[in-house]
């Protein structure tokens, strides 16, 4: 079993480029993040710890015991969690286009205000596609900018600043030297939000872990699906640790 975990501002169909290449392989379990989708949109700020909980009490509701882990950005912090204190339910863990800390403080409190006052989803929605996708894709305004934009324009303004406040209040970059399963790293060399940087140090913290970089902005499953796939069915498939 996979389970793939989606970003803020996205829902399960950003997974929906490799979803059939990776079902050859493997049973594979999408969820909408807790704030989106077809998840409720609970008031107030949620925690990494709560957005954790959901996947592990999802697992148990389904009475899966153990899964592999692909989380990107927002879910590839969800993945550290789980690797970090419920070490018993994963197999192998892939973190995608993320940060073990994304600071300061500040930056989110003034993004949580401006997401919550009315009329302002539309310019957030510019600022998403702006840090995901690179100018050309922009410019050209291809179908994937277009659907993705419905998608954030779709959102629940509560949602999205739930899930600001939780990568707002999380530090993980200590305590992800216990993740002890095998753990993928892939990074984006242009993403402007999760940095290369970011990936790196996941990598040289995490023991054991591999780092595969590739020429990406934020959402690399997207801009470079084949690569994309590539590396996650190396990995996955792979008997190394």
């Amino acid at each position: 079993m996979l389970v793939l975990s989606n970003s803020i501002g996205t829902t399960v169909d950003m997974w929906d480029g490799p979803i059939q290449d990776l079902s050859k392989h493997f049973r594979v379990l999408r969820y909408d993040t807790r704030g989106h989708g077809a998840s409720g949109v609970p008031e107030g700020a949620y925690s990494i710890g709560r957005l954790g909980w959901d996947v592990i009490e999802l697992l148990d509701a389904l009475k899966i015991s153990r899964v592999h882990f692909c989380g990107l950005s927002l879910g590839g912090m969800v993945g550290q969690w789980l690797g970090i204190h419920t070490p018993e339910r994963i197999n192998r863990l892939i973190l995608c286009s993320t940060s073990s800390f994304l600071g300061p403080t500040s930056q989110w409190d003034g993004l949580i205000s401006f997401v919550l006052q009315p009329g302002n989803m539309a310019e957030t929605a510019e600022r998403f596609l702006r840090n995901w996708f690179p100018p050309h894709m922009l410019e050209e305004e291809c179908a994937i900018i277009q659907s993705t934009r419905a998608t954030l324009l779709a959102m629940e303004p509560q949602g999205i600043a739930g899930c600001w406040a939780t990568v707002r209040d999380m530090d993980m970059r200590r305590t992800v030297a216990l993740i002890n399963c095998p753990t993928l790293v892939i990074g984006g060399q242009y993403d402007t939000v999760t940095l290369p940087s970011h990936s790196e140090l996941i990598a040289a913290t995490v023991p054991g872990s591999k780092l595969v970089m590739l020429s990406a902005v934020h959402l690399s499953n997207i801009q470079y699906p084949a690569e994309f796939l590539s590396a996650v069915l190396t990995f996955l498939l792979s008997n190394e640790r």
